[in-house]
């Protein structure tokens, strides 16, 4: 079987999950990890041989929805690659705003201590620590099986983060003070799961994504009150577009200095920043 058969075969089958473009992308991209044959070479060649049934395993699992992401066991994020798998939620280029934020405001203002809550692949973290070298970075996740994950990314890019397992809800008071929080937390009401697609509801993980709607800003409240008594000097949030209102209203119930909520490329409010 060709490359440009299977291409094909690809395009024909997954239409019903992808725009052609991006079934384009992840065949490409599949078929450089399994073979180290880049686009333009398959260009060249586009009868050339597929040498195994591995790029035939990847679309039979890409049909029941599973990201392409965990077939490869990793992706890019902030111009690194990092492991990921089922039990770290697969970064989002909106996520790569977030950090860019936190870089932009802190990379020549001295040192500092920073801590990232819910940091799963380690993502976040081991980005701003590779782009911040004034930054000690410490990252936490309630996932024992995903700060392994992080570890290993943090490892890999010879990063000295040190990791914590708690459960961010079920903490008080940090024994570290930290001048800088950042989080992605879990902000998905469960009453919106089906506005997302089934690649993420049947694969990533639900404590990552989902929160009750009764307790849609558990999280943020959480880690707002430990930022205030950690007297940290600042919060960064990716947040749910649709909680905006229910953010101010409780922003407007703390006291703070202020409060900064910035849209991401796709014109949504997914960013909020908080002066303690």
């Amino acid at each position: 079987m060709s490359f440009n058969f299977l291409l094909k075969r690809y395009l024909a089958e997954l239409t019903f999950l992808y725009q052609s473009q991006e079934i384009r992308a992840i065949f490409f991209r599949l078929s450089e990890y399994f073979y180290k044959i880049d686009r333009l070479k398959l260009a060249i060649d586009p009868q050339k041989k597929v040498p195994d049934e591995r790029l035939y395993k990847a679309l039979s699992d890409l049909k029941t929805g599973k990201p392409w992401q965990y077939i490869t066991g990793q992706t890019s994020f902030y111009g690194l690659q990092f492991l990921v798998n089922e039990h770290t939620l697969i970064p989002r280029p909106e996520t790569e705003e977030l950090v860019a934020w936190v870089i932009k405001d802190w990379c020549c203002q001295g040192a500092i201590s920073l801590l990232d809550i819910g940091t799963g692949s380690g993502a976040i973290a081991v980005s701003l620590a590779k782009n911040m070298p004034n930054a000690q970075v410490s990252a936490l996740d309630f996932s024992d099986k995903a700060l392994q994950v992080a570890k290993k990314n943090a490892l890999h890019y010879k990063q000295n983060i040190d990791f914590i397992h708690k459960d961010i809800l079920t903490v008080d008071n940090c024994t570290t003070s930290f001048d800088v929080i950042i989080s992605n937390p879990p902000y998905v009401r469960m009453s919106e799961q089906s506005l997302m697609a089934d690649n993420v509801l049947k694969y990533e993980p639900a404590s990552a994504l989902f929160v009750p709607d009764s307790q849609a800003l558990i999280f943020y409240e959480k880690i707002i009150n430990l930022a205030i008594n950690n007297s940290s000097k600042v919060v960064y949030f990716e947040i749910n577009e649709f909680l905006k209102p229910d953010l101010e209203t409780l922003l407007k119930t703390i006291t703070l200095k202020t409060y900064i909520f910035q849209k991401d490329l796709f014109g949504k409010w997914r960013m909020l920043k908080i002066i303690l």
